[in-house]
């Protein structure tokens, strides 16, 4: 779903690890060999395993202002204590409700719903934080490769070997001699990436003691883990077979550490913790069933977390007025709050109340400093209205958010509203294409980026770069058409493995 207000999705698309998975597949028939039905199911199963290693997922980004804004704050000292720069580190919430956290090159963490839902504390999610940043410095995503190569080329020997024993009429020695094979492999693999977490877990440790924060959260996040463990029957004896070492041998490896670090005692920063409930009630006030966030949060609980969350609960049920009494109360607490005004004209706007949603949603904006995803849902009120003399702000606002985050498809759709509105078809198709490229749709963005270019000036800036988004979407397309594209990717690199 795509909204002006907290929490949009976005399309989420990361490495393509499909010509890793398409080696095992075309190596036999290239052979032109028989296949008994063991020797298939070896080779099904291998699959199985490898694309367990690699999830893959089409899942979609949820962006929200107050969320993005306790992300960087509370992962701001920890970026520093990795010796990284937190203007080119981004913490993204990744809409799935699976406990998780991944990283997939480059420098960002992705955080899934789930694991925000599981934790009880933002030093809960900070221990998560620091591991995945151990991986980011290591570059784990992209070294990947290097223990699969390893894997890879045991894998193939043993499929060498078996096609030998095949051809001279031993199918089942050839069967034996993969399935022997593909577990060395499959070993080696699951080895590495055991040796990444370790790296992992003991470089977060690192930098939340740099940082002067306590590992108490790390150490009790990590139980949460065992005891999903336990819930599924995982066996504890050893990880030899896992992707991850056992949460139970994380603890005792870490325990002592953190126990003797100066910041063991140290207090969490309280505004974090305040922080943190509410950003999760309002997160599962967004995602949950109204009827669950009422059950969880019943109308007796007047605290700020409670409110927020039967806020967005009452708002998705269609019942108005209910939300916009949440609302109020939460302006009654803190009158200046950007975040409560937000959500207040964000449920004016939606209940078609658009201009009474201007000013709380502009005063919203200025508290912000004109966050973008908040002036994204302001412009869209001011050209709700339908006063035409609401255009002229609208625009101005509209360009100061994408500019500011150019990555805010919905602002970049109200700004192409304002172009259409003022008969500006070129910019109004630019914007559209913008906004198709990043929704991951290139035919419309190559059809608006050609209508753009046919109207604007030749060589103009926004001819340019109508022309740049004019090659990258035949390139795109050229991907899908010959199945590589799409938004089925791996996440390298997670704190547990739900598959197991």
């Amino acid at each position: 779903m795509e909204t002006g207000g907290a929490f949009f999705a976005l399309p989420l698309t990361k490495h393509n690890s499909s010509l890793r998975i398409q080696l095992a597949i075309v190596i036999l028939p290239c052979m032109n060999l028989p296949i008994s039905a063991r020797l298939r199911t070896a080779l099904t199963l291998l699959l199985a395993i490898m694309i367990s290693v690699q999830p893959a997922m089409a899942q979609s980004i949820l962006r929200d202002a107050e969320t993005e804004a306790f992300f960087d704050e509370i992962s701001e000292p920890l970026i520093r204590a990795a010796g990284l720069n937190p203007n080119n580190v981004d913490i993204v919430l990744v809409g799935d409700r699976s406990i998780n956290a991944f990283v997939a090159g480059g420098q960002a963490v992705y955080i899934h719903v789930g694991l925000i839902e599981a934790a009880d504390s933002a030093n809960e999610v900070q221990g998560v934080i620091a591991h995945e940043l151990g991986h980011v410095v290591g570059g784990h995503a992209v070294r990947f490769g290097e223990g699969y190569k390893t894997a890879t080329g045991i894998s193939i020997l043993s499929l060498i070997l078996a096609a030998a024993a095949i051809a001279a009429g031993s199918g089942e020695a050839g069967a034996g001699i993969l399935g022997a094979g593909q577990q060395a492999a499959l070993g080696k693999l699951l080895a590495y990436t055991r040796g990444q977490e370790g790296v992992a877990d003991a470089s977060g440790a690192e930098y939340l003691s740099k940082a002067g924060i306590t590992g108490k959260g790390s150490i009790s996040f990590f139980k949460k883990l065992q005891n999903y463990e336990f819930r599924l029957g995982i066996p504890q004896e050893d990880s030899y077979n896992r992707t991850h070492p056992l949460s139970g041998e994380r603890i005792s490896v870490l325990q002592d550490r953190y126990e003797s670090d100066p910041a063991w005692n140290t207090q969490t920063n309280p505004k974090w913790e305040a922080d943190f409930q509410r950003i999760k009630a309002k997160l599962l006030g967004y995602v949950d069933d109204p009827n669950r966030t009422l059950r969880s949060y019943p109308e007796s609980d007047l605290s700020v977390p409670a409110r927020y969350a039967r806020a967005y609960a009452w708002h998705k049920s269609a019942y108005p007025q209910k939300a916009l009494t949440e609302a109020e109360g939460l302006l009654n607490i803190a009158p200046k709050d950007p975040y409560f005004l937000e959500l207040y004209g964000q449920i004016l706007l939606e209940s078609g109340k658009p201009y009474e949603a201007i000013e709380p949603l502009r005063e919203a904006t200025a508290l912000t400093n004109n966050q973008p995803l908040i002036a994204g849902i302001f412009g869209h009120a001011l050209i709700a209205s339908e006063d035409s003399g609401q255009l002229e702000e609208a625009e101005r606002v509209l360009k100061a958010a994408v500019v500011k985050d150019n990555s805010n498809p919905f602002a970049w759709y109200q700004l192409g509203v304002v172009y259409a509105k003022r008969g500006d078809e070129p910019r109004a198709a630019l914007a559209s294409a913008e906004r198709s490229l990043m929704i991951r749709d290139p035919e419309s963005a190559l059809r608006n980026s050609r209508t753009a270019m046919a109207g604007l000036k030749e060589y103009s800036s926004d001819w340019i770069r109508a022309q740049d988004i004019n090659l990258v979407a035949q390139a795109q397309l050229e991907e899908y058409q010959n199945g590589n594209g799409g938004d089925c990717a791996a996440g390298i690199h997670w704190l547990t493995t739900p598959h197991e």
